[in-house]
């Protein structure tokens, strides 16, 4: 039975306060170890990969939607205005969800398990992480390593931009960094850096060998790779492009990238 709250100051409703301030949840979801699930499919798809709910929260007339879920954690119902007054945007998907955080795997432990995987340094904008999450999960690779810089896979944005798919990739952050690559190589990897750089191979042309255990390595958009993270690789690959264009959106290009490495072993 969901509770009515039609207080937008409810204590109970804390989680869910001022979703659009960026700085503000950054500093409140991580140190009190949650995170939020915006709409229907992602909550469920969050619940189904062994998430627990601390609380859900819906439009009033979308109860009957959440009525089934295997939680035992309370469910809140209001209306669209008071939604949109406590989290400063129009929940036009009317359910969220407060979700415990689990502890991040070790690096070593997505090495471990892993034979493609997907490197990033200072990926920072929540849409590109989260679109880079559902291409991996889409396109098979098997795990993300994230420098220490890069946004928080569990922000809001990213999760929905994943469709919920940042549950079902294992990722960690590779520390210390640059250094942390020469424990991907170690461990068997063959780190290929995409950059437009004038020395980069087409990535059609990578041999059986380099494409056997493949690292993929991406940077932020516009400043791409940092000088020590090419300087680490061991080739540096490119998307070729046509009409003068220089390159593709971060997400773009780890999608076309992963599918060229995974088209054969699907």
């Amino acid at each position: 039975m969901a509770e009515l709250i039609e207080d937008p100051e409810d204590p109970r409703l804390a989680d869910y306060r001022a979703l659009t301030d960026v700085e503000l949840r950054m500093r409140f979801e991580e140190p009190h170890g949650l995170f939020i699930a915006e709409g229907e499919l992602v909550l469920r798809r969050a619940l189904a990969a062994g998430y627990r709910a601390r609380s859900i929260l819906v439009d009033v007339k979308r109860v009957d939607q959440v009525a089934d879920l295997a939680t035992d954690a309370p469910i809140y119902a209001a209306s669209l205005d008071l939604l949109k007054t406590l989290t400063g945007f129009h929940v036009h998907r009317g359910v969220l969800g407060s979700i415990h955080r689990r502890p991040l795997p070790s690096a070593a432990d997505v090495l471990a398990s892993a034979s493609r995987l997907v490197i990033l340094e200072d990926v920072n904008n929540h849409t590109n992480l989260g679109a880079i999450f559902r291409g991996a999960a889409a396109l098979g690779m098997d795990g993300v390593l994230l420098s220490p810089s890069c946004a928080d896979p569990l922000y809001r944005r990213s999760v929905r931009v994943s469709m919920g798919q940042v549950f079902a990739i294992p990722y960690a952050r590779l520390e210390p960094w640059p250094q942390g690559l020469q424990t991907v190589r170690a461990a068997g990897f063959t780190l290929l850096a995409l950059t437009p750089a004038a020395d980069a191979r087409p990535i059609q042309e990578l041999s059986e060998q380099e494409r056997a255990r493949p690292a993929l390595l991406f940077g932020s958009e516009g400043a791409g790779l940092s000088p020590a993270a090419l300087t680490a690789a061991d080739a540096r690959v490119v998307i070729p492009m046509r009409r003068g264009v220089d390159s593709l959106n971060v997400a773009a290009a780890a999608a076309v990238a992963f599918w060229e490495l995974t088209r054969t072993s699907a």
